[in-house]
């Protein structure tokens, strides 16, 4: 079963998140911050990592090269969850190490498969 890390600091989009993703057979992991998504992600190894650009202690592009550097995490697919126009900020997406992203608000129908798709194992 994939392993999916989720960010976001509004408890609702985790919620549907999370809901969405186990219905379909991914098992969920959440952080709300910066801080936490480093240490669950270092802790936990998941297979794939979706971040929110916006949090309350740093950005999603800072959370993200954090983990590039990190020698358990540089290898976990980011990808970016984000309502700001992602193709305005692909370039940062590309040189944060951001192997994707994923619109908010998500589409329940296709978000499963969006994300296995990104899944490292």
């Amino acid at each position: 079963m994939p392993v999916a890390l989720i960010v976001d600091d509004d408890a609702r989009n985790r919620k549907l998140a999370r809901d969405v993703l186990a219905a379909a057979g991914v098992e969920t992991l959440e952080a709300s911050t910066g801080a936490e998504t480093i240490t669950l992600a270092t802790d936990r190894a998941p297979d794939v990592i979706l971040l929110d650009l916006r949090l309350p202690d740093t950005d999603g592009f800072d959370v993200a090269r954090r983990l590039r550097d990190g020698a358990r995490t540089a290898i976990i697919p980011i990808v970016a969850m984000s309502a700001t126009s992602l193709q305005e900020v692909s370039d940062r997406l590309r040189e944060a190490g951001f192997a994707g992203a994923i619109d908010k608000p998500i589409d329940v129908a296709t978000f499963p498969d969006e994300v296995k798709r990104f899944c490292a194992g």
